[in-house]
């Protein structure tokens, strides 16, 4: 309730504002009585103090030093009972209450000092129980909406309507997920709200204001929290008053509602994530029983068999900071949610699955498949970009060969595996590679796998140890040797060591196969067992 209200009340009918004309607008949250010289320790911001000033009385010049303090502690104002102890207000108390709009009240001898709080309690609690009720009434309405199926941008609309702003409500990515129709008009200020800085603008539970710098438009933002903490938040193209609890109230009601809707389609779509996800995983592993099989399920995804794809496979790069498995897996479910969400955005419709810590993006090749260099690498590298933007880490891709068909996609899926994980093997990073075919997995996949594996382990197997951290440098480094020809300055490249610890660690490599590295032979079998490593995965 403002001071000019309270004025208005029949016990202030005859109360006179002689200070601080320009703070009529404060805002009144209670009232307080008192007479005491250390009153001022009892009182808090937007209250308003009725006192007789009997405190005063002997010594009016202390009542600037209450009126400071009261300013200080952004008080409401004050109302004294003149004629009673306190005769008139020094001349000095007016000149500061006028510089500080502070409200100074006098208040008529024949009223009581009981008669003005009761009287003034009362109106502000009836008013801040319309207000309540009327928050209420507000959140059965935004309720009875979304119940009958009506939908976010219905109730923006009506939002908007009710509020007299235009709307608009962003995901925690802040993309845009609906609006009024008002804010057509607003569109271009808004990619300045997508920059990595405006987040910081959202605090928890509370809303705050900001410019547009092209615009110079004011806008109010008002965070939406679900189970999974920030959502989002809702954007009005205005100003909210902090001291209009009314209106505040009002939007605060609508993002109640719009949290739970969102929960709610958030729990339909991890539904049909889960069984997509399931669906691409038994496909993968061949578990169906048939292609026919196969290709009646997919139709279920929207996925047609007759059409030719590309798979890429992406995976976060390692980091030096090591997290616990629960860190772990929320911050790949971000990231790869936020993946999906770009992935919407791809001229073409994407397809989107996750196994383990593999997504995995379906690009359904329209014409020729020389849109892999025009559309697809171009997409993905600038997903790489926003994802290191964003998520301050680094994703790698592997793409697979051309998919003639939908059934075709198990191999390309393999094959863009196949090269992601050699190239993080190799120690590479936020890297995309196409994979190429080679010989010699060709002819290797003609071997039967039990005597790939007796191959392997006869030439790997004292390096092959995953739980010996020192045998792992020491397998990576000869396979890096190997891969740069047998070039140690090139090794000591791609592991960011000296050469001596380079030669150091061949030497050790040398003493645990029982081989030398100058023997040609040596070396082939050598390169011949990481291949059967990397098809094996072993």
């Amino acid at each position: 309730m403002k001071i000019s209200e309270i004025l208005k009340i029949p016990v202030m009918k005859n109360a006179k504002l002689i200070a601080g004309h320009n703070g009529k607008d404060r805002e009144v949250f209670s009232v307080n009585m008192m007479d005491a010289p250390d009153i001022i320790d009892f009182l808090k911001p937007n209250e308003l103090l009725v006192t007789t000033a009997f405190h005063l009385k002997d010594n009016p010049n202390d009542l600037l030093a209450l009126i400071k303090n009261m300013a200080d502690q952004q008080c409401a104002g004050l109302a004294i009972k003149m004629k009673r102890f306190l005769e008139e207000i020094p001349e000095a108390c007016l000149k500061y209450a006028n510089e500080k709009n502070f409200p100074i009240i006098e208040l008529p001898i024949e009223v009581t000092l009981g008669e003005v709080v009761n009287q003034t309690l009362s109106y502000i609690l009836d008013k801040r129980t319309n207000e309540l009720l009327n928050a209420i009434e507000i959140h059965q309405q935004f309720t009875n909406h979304i119940l009958r199926g009506k939908g976010l941008v219905s109730l923006l609309e009506n939002l908007a309507n009710l509020i007299g702003c235009p709307i608009l409500l962003l995901d925690q990515h802040f993309r845009m997920i609906a609006s009024s129709s008002s804010v057509t008009s607003s569109l271009p200020e808004i990619e300045e709200m997508y920059t990595d800085g405006f987040r910081f603008f959202l605090q928890p539970s509370s809303y705050t204001c900001f410019s547009i710098i092209s615009s110079k438009r004011t806008v109010s933002v008002f965070p939406i929290y679900t189970h999974e903490s920030n959502s989002g938040c809702l954007i009005v193209f205005d100003a909210i008053p902090f001291h209009n609890p009314s209106l505040v109230l009002t939007i605060e009601q609508a993002t109640n509602v719009i949290s739970f809707e969102l929960m709610k389609k958030n729990a339909l779509k991890q539904h049909k994530r889960k069984v997509q996800n399931e669906f691409f995983i038994n496909f993968t592993d061949g578990a169906f029983q048939s292609k026919e099989e196969i290709v009646i399920k997919a139709k279920e995804f929207k996925i047609r068999n007759d059409q030719s794809y590309f798979c890429a496979a992406g995976k976060l790069d390692e980091r030096k900071k090591s997290l616990t498995f629960t860190q772990f897996h929320k911050e790949n479910e971000r990231i790869f949610e936020f993946m999906e969400k770009e992935a919407d955005a791809f001229p073409n419709p994407v397809h989107f699955f996750v196994k383990g810590n593999i997504g995995i993006l379906l690009f359904p090749i329209q014409k020729s498949w020389l849109e892999l260099h025009s559309s697809i690498m171009p997409f993905l590298k600038e997903l790489q970009a926003k994802i290191r933007s964003r998520f301050q880490r680094t994703v790698s891709f592997g793409i697979g060969s051309l998919c003639q068909q939908f059934l075709d996609v198990k191999k390309g899926y393999k094959e863009a595996l196949e090269v992601l994980e050699e190239e993080q093997y190799s120690g590479n990073q936020e890297f995309i590679q196409i994979h190429k075919k080679k010989d010699i997995y060709t002819l290797l996949k003609m071997i039967p796998k039990e005597e790939l594996i007796d191959f392997y382990e006869q030439i790997l197997t004292n390096l092959s140890d995953p739980a010996d951290s020192e045998k792992q440098a020491l397998l990576q480094t000869l396979f890096l040797f190997l891969e740069n020809h047998c070039h140690i300055s090139e090794t000591a490249k791609k592991l960011f060591v000296h050469r001596n610890t380079v030669i150091y660690r061949l030497e050790k490599c040398e003493e645990l196969i029982g081989k030398s590295l100058k023997d040609p032979e040596a070396t082939i079998s050598l390169r011949l067992a990481f291949r059967i490593k990397n098809l094996l995965q072993l």
